[in-house]
């Protein structure tokens, strides 16, 4: 495929003069291509819906997600996949990022290592990838070799394969089961593709993780009740959230947090229903993480 076909590098006719704009020209002219990003996002919404419940039945199985990419696609993939434990309190290994060049390369560029197909099936089989699982194949030209050879391998072993470009009729869709191809047009700067691509596939990814969490239980109303209170602010966050939820005052709130080591949904189910901590964390359990359910769990055998 000739590169310089693909929509991620052709030149904006919007900015042919960027470089005699004003700044002021400069930003307008910027603002009003990002402007364009979010309705190229509405577009892919039934394939993203499709991909978000594939997510959802592979984590409620016990599989895992990998966001698989290089450079900057790479970077969204480490970023989202890292603010999944203290948003949602998920276990480190259930949303992975695998970025092409390893962690280093996240703050250093490896741009060569991208274009290495085989290591990109071959980083996904160190992480022990099963069948049960989901790879994001990550690429706004949507012909990056890393990612691709992450979907080859996935398919291969019968993980659920997802691609994420920014072109139409991509490469790497070839090789998924569910393809989105986001096209935002050329950008500002040619083929600058941190701009209005890698912002499309950051509210991609945001919408996917926020939306798979919310399926599993992790989100009361819009409120995080599995946040992880590791830090002053998330535990201000946590009892802020109880008071919300259950009209506790303060105090209630931060006792109830020290009888349930600072997890926040027994805390509402106790307060809610006054039921014990073990109690409390067994209905969770048995709601499977719904707190609404948990607590209609317990009210009704209390009043049977």
């Amino acid at each position: 495929m000739e590169l310089s076909k693909l929509t991620t590098e052709q030149r904006n006719k919007n900015s042919y003069s960027l470089d005699k704009m004003t700044i002021m020209e400069a930003l307008h002219t910027i603002n009003n291509e990002d402007k364009k990003v979010a309705q190229a996002v509405e577009t892919v919404l039934p394939k993203l819906n499709k991909s978000i419940e594939k997510i959802y039945e592979s984590l409620s199985a016990g599989g895992r997600l990998f966001y698989v990419g290089a450079g900057t696609s790479g970077r969204l993939g480490v970023l989202d996949a890292s603010e999944c434990p203290p948003t949602f309190m998920t276990p480190p290994g259930m949303v992975q990022a695998v970025m092409a060049g390893g962690s280093d390369a996240f703050f250093n560029a490896a741009e060569g290592s991208e274009d290495n197909e085989e290591q990109g099936a071959a980083d996904l089989k160190q992480r022990d990838l099963k069948a049960g699982d989901v790879v994001i194949g990550i690429t706004a030209s949507g012909r990056t070799p890393y990612p691709i050879g992450a979907l080859k391998y996935a398919k291969k072993i019968g993980a659920y394969a997802i691609s994420l470009s920014c072109n139409e009729n991509s490469l790497i869709s070839q090789y998924a089961d569910c393809d989105i191809e986001v096209v935002v047009g050329p950008e500002v700067l040619t083929g600058s593709t941190r701009m209005k691509a890698a912002t499309a596939h950051k509210m991609i990814l945001n919408m996917i993780s926020t939306t798979t969490m919310v399926q599993l239980g992790k989100v009361h109303e819009n409120l995080m009740v599995d946040v992880h209170a590791s830090n002053y602010k998330l535990m201000e966050r946590a009892k802020h959230t109880i008071m919300e939820i259950t009209n506790a005052s303060y105090e209630q709130a931060e006792n109830a947090l020290k009888q349930t080591n600072h997890e926040v949904k027994p805390a509402v189910v106790m307060i809610e229903t006054g039921a014990s901590c073990e109690k409390a964390e067994q209905a969770i359990k048995e709601a499977k993480g719904y707190v609404r359910e948990a607590i209609a769990k317990i009210v009704n055998q209390q009043r049977t």
